[in-house]
């Protein structure tokens, strides 16, 4: 093992469970067991019989809980599902300690086939928006349609607030950055959060802060936390340097569903410029532009986005 490496130590284990993963009303949690991973995944009942079925997929450092604001919104016309990652949300670390886009993709992949709900509305946020190219260009077959908010695909001139992320898949630098914020309260952690994603942090509803400092002390009670985030950052700067038909601009060209593009103004983590890029990338895209909101467009304008949302699914059918 190279000294750029972490080690391989029990991070795959399943940790005791150090509080309740908040399950807001009308939701159900469930786990899914396949071979070296389990996955837990977030449900609400739709609103009747034989709709067709969606499945959300969050971005670095977040979960499941990320679209509990927009899945109400879209109950009427899919029976959405949303996935923790490995790692992430309530769901324990993969058996292999990959955390690679590759790895998430797969992880998305054998869920939907283990379910048998392809082909599904499949949408993603940041990391999750490049988990969800990857997944629909190599399994057209599984995906109806896609919705992409603020995808974390590669730019060329990296924004100066996005850095600690990048930073972050350096060897040693979480660990560093873990014990000089040491002293750090989970509120001041949870609005260090809130202040880099959202777009006007001030509009947070403060019981849905306190719901977000509760998770955020859960969280740093995992063992495998500080892994998770440092993998998971590392492979996605790592997919960002690959080249050839695994680049993830050649990869979104290869998207055949109907896409939905969704960027904020003020979003300090993915470039607003990057919508046009994206919006050339993607085949057969639409483009919605929300100029006040930041890096999490499905927390902060819900509304918006589920209204471009079932303008995507109407004109692509609901059957």
């Amino acid at each position: 093992m190279s000294s750029t490496e972490l080690p391989d130590t029990l991070i795959a284990s399943v940790a005791p469970r150090v509080s309740a993963v908040r399950v807001a009303e009308g939701e159900k949690l469930r786990s899914v067991s396949l071979p070296g991973l389990t996955l837990t995944v977030r449900s609400r009942p739709p609103a009747r019989d034989g709709l067709p079925p969606a499945l959300y997929v969050h971005g670095l450092g977040g979960s499941s809980q990320n679209w509990s604001a927009l899945m109400p919104l879209l109950a009427d016309m899919v029976d959405g599902e949303a996935v923790d990652l490995p790692g992430f949300g309530d769901s324990p670390p993969p058996d292999d300690g990959n955390y690679s886009i590759t790895a998430h993709a797969r992880a998305v992949i054998r869920l939907l086939e283990a379910n048998g709900r392809g082909p599904v509305h499949l949408l993603g946020n940041s990391l999750g928006g490049t988990v969800v190219t990857r997944v629909a260009a190599a399994r057209p077959d599984l995906v109806r349609t896609v919705t992409l908010i603020s995808p974390a695909l590669s730019e060329y001139r990296v924004q100066r607030t996005a850095l600690p992320t990048v930073l972050a898949a350096l060897p040693g630098v979480t660990g560093l950055f873990a014990r000089l914020t040491l002293g750090w309260t989970a509120e001041q952690r949870t609005r260090g959060v809130l202040a880099l994603c959202y777009g006007n942090p001030s509009s947070v509803d403060p019981g849905e802060l306190r719901h977000a400092v509760r998770e955020m002390e859960r969280r740093l009670q995992l063992p495998y936390f500080w892994d998770a985030m440092t993998r998971s950052a590392r492979g996605l700067v790592n997919a960002y340097t690959l080249g050839g038909q695994h680049a993830l601009w050649r990869q979104a060209e290869r998207v055949l569903a109907p896409t939905l593009l969704v960027y904020g103004g003020r979003d300090q983590l993915v470039s607003y410029r990057m919508a046009r890029k994206a919006s050339a990338a993607f085949r057969d895209s639409r483009l919605l532009t929300l100029p006040d909101a930041g890096h999490v467009a499905m927390m902060e304008y819900p509304e918006q986005v589920a209204q471009a949302c079932r303008d995507l699914i109407d004109d692509y059918g609901r059957s």
